[in-house]
């Protein structure tokens, strides 16, 4: 605390003008804002789960953000606590985040044409295929960029963003920074902005391109790695009407990291050769949406394309890029929370289709109200790769082309959903979805005791969602079944929610693992929750059980460990 007290009093100081009257004006001393998010966790043993409490037998952590801004300037600091932090918490077990301090702080200067950061700040060009620094407060995942970066907008068609500095590495009462340099420039132009000026141009282009590099110290004695390795993008957009295409390229230099067996024989990917070779992606994506319908189709092709400022970093730490997976994100508990897809940066190729359709109110079909009809399929698959015995080569370990598809099947997806309004009170929707997931490749899918299972799982899950208006408060109902022989067998969840507008929310949910092989394992995980909002504040208290297994959000998981207890959580905005 003695820490946020001197960052925010030096902020103060430097910042703050002195208080002048002129022409009987009060002077601009500027605005504070800010949130704060504290979660706390009392555990307690369940030997039937393999829930085991840390020492402490209380988990805390949180953090509030104090944003300063008076005209064109903007500074801030955000001070954070983990003591300790939650149980799987972060992504990273090889780098627990402990203590506390400041975690991030920034002072940022901006005019029409000029943007200027130091400091710690986030930043994506593109898709984030070449460079995406970001945080996923929910995964434990904080790639943020301590430097300098400099946004220069020489005309309103053009932004030319360069940035220079270290990524954050984890958090040991402040945090603390990996070992790489990331260097980067980035150009995105407005083609019709540009040619078009008098704006009647139906049809809108939009180009871009970046470059990034990064610097690590070669330190081993048997191999000669790269220090400097840089990376390229290209991409493009074109708009008409309802219609869009986008697509991006990357090119990654060669690359030896711990991700894809550094330089050293791994005999799981080929035998006696290990992989010393350049990286490509590829991200495609076509969409046409107009009243009542909307499609969209993205293919991606990845090789080799994992990219960390640091070659000795586990999987989550110090990614410079970020590769969303090509799925759709499920919101729903057992698709969500048992078998997520990871996107595979050493390769996948990955398709996604999607329709929406309404069907129109007042028809027989579509009712009174009318009816929502989605349907999605995506797919991923192993790139098809050729083996090469070039030890006393490049040392590439095999080749491969973008969109060549392999014999292995990693993940698919295929679900249709349907919505209907039966009543001005009461809301439908029906939900199919068909899974395959290889947790061979994926690694996502826990026992009991928190071991990783293998083989391909086949799933069938149906869920049904009601949504009963009762006055001015709310009543939502989900039923949830999920059908495997594999795994863990089958699944069923019951959740209830009841909403007193404006403030009161109230949840129930148990899911019931009762198509388990093993009688004896048959669990219910029963949960409970209370909370109360009030203007920008937000404060939960929850009770239940937490079986072993993996929370994703975009394609990047955590794995998290089986626990049982009670959880406060607060929230607020200022």
């Amino acid at each position: 605390m003695k820490k946020l007290l001197l960052a925010t009093g030096m902020l103060v100081v430097f910042f703050l003008p002195k208080a002048q009257a002129q022409d009987n004006k009060k002077p601009d001393l500027g605005s504070i804002h800010g949130n704060i998010q504290l979660d706390g966790q009392y555990y307690r043993e369940d030997s039937l789960i393999n829930a085991i409490p840390p020492p402490e037998q209380v988990g805390l952590m949180g953090f509030a953000n104090l944003i300063y801004t008076r005209g064109n300037l903007t500074a801030g600091v955000r001070f954070e606590t983990y003591t300790p932090a939650l149980l799987g918490y972060p992504a990273s077990p090889d780098l627990p985040w402990t203590g506390s301090g400041i975690g991030y702080r920034f002072a940022q200067y901006s005019t029409d044409m000029f943007d200027v950061t130091i400091g710690n700040f986030y930043e994506q060009f593109g898709t984030g295929m070449i460079l995406r620094a970001f945080e996923e407060r929910g995964l434990g995942v904080d790639n943020a960029i301590d430097g300098f970066r400099l946004k220069v907008t020489p005309h309103r068609a053009v932004t030319i963003t360069g940035l220079y500095g270290k990524q954050r590495r984890h958090f040991d009462n402040g945090f603390t920074k990996g070992a790489g340099i990331v260097r980067g420039i980035n150009a995105d132009v407005n083609l019709t902005a540009i040619f078009d000026t008098a704006g009647v141009a139906k049809t809108r282009f939009f180009v871009g391109g970046s470059f990034v590099s990064k610097y690590q110290e070669d330190r081993n004695p048997l191999f000669n790695y790269p220090e400097n390795v840089g990376a390229w993008a290209a991409r493009a957009s074109v708009l008409r009407g309802g219609f869009a295409l986008r697509a991006e390229y990357v090119y990654k230099d060669n690359d030896p990291s711990r991700q894809n067996s550094l330089i050293v024989p791994d005999d799981d990917i080929a035998p006696g050769l290990g992989l010393y070779k350049p990286g490509q992606g590829i991200d495609i994506n076509m969409s046409y949406s107009t009243k009542g319908f909307g499609a969209s189709l993205t293919a991606k092709s990845l090789d080799n394309m994992s990219f960390q400022s640091d070659r000795n970093a586990g999987p989550f730490d110090l990614n410079i890029n970020y590769i969303p997976a090509t799925t759709v994100q499920h919101t729903y508990n057992l698709p969500a929370t048992l078998y997520p897809y990871a996107t595979q940066p050493n390769g996948e190729v990955a398709f996604m289709g999607e329709l929406f359709y309404t069907i129109k109110r007042g028809s027989k079909l579509g009712g009174k109200y009318g009816t929502k009809i989605e349907v999605n399929y995506a797919v991923a698959m192993s790139p098809d790769t050729t083996l090469l015995n070039d030890m006393d080569g490049r040392r590439f370990g095999y080749e491969t082309r973008l969109f060549a598809i392999g014999d292995d099947m990693y993940f698919q997806d295929f679900n249709i959903s349907i919505a209907r309004k039966l009543s001005r009170k009461v809301k439908a929707k029906y939900m199919y979805i068909n899974l395959v997931y290889n947790n061979d490749i994926i690694q996502g899918a826990f026992d009991y005791r928190g071991e990783k299972v293998s083989g391909t799982v086949y799933s069938d899950i149906h869920l049904v969602d009601m949504d009963f208006r009762i006055k001015s408060n709310n009543l939502r109902i989900e039923l949830q079944h999920l059908r495997t022989n594999q795994h863990l067998g089958s699944w069923a969840t019951v959740l209830a929610e009841y909403t007193i507008s404006p403030s009161w929310f109230f949840t129930v949910m148990n899911q019931w693992n009762y198509g388990n092989k093993n009688s004896d394992e048959r669990f219910h995980f029963p949960f409970v929750a209370a909370g109360y909002i009030t203007g920008g504040s937000r404060i939960m208290v929850s009770y239940g059980r937490q079986r072993a297994g993996v929370f994703c959000v975009g394609g990047i998981c955590r794995t998290v460990p089986a626990s049982n207890g009670l959880t406060v959580q607060f929230t607020s905005t200022f």
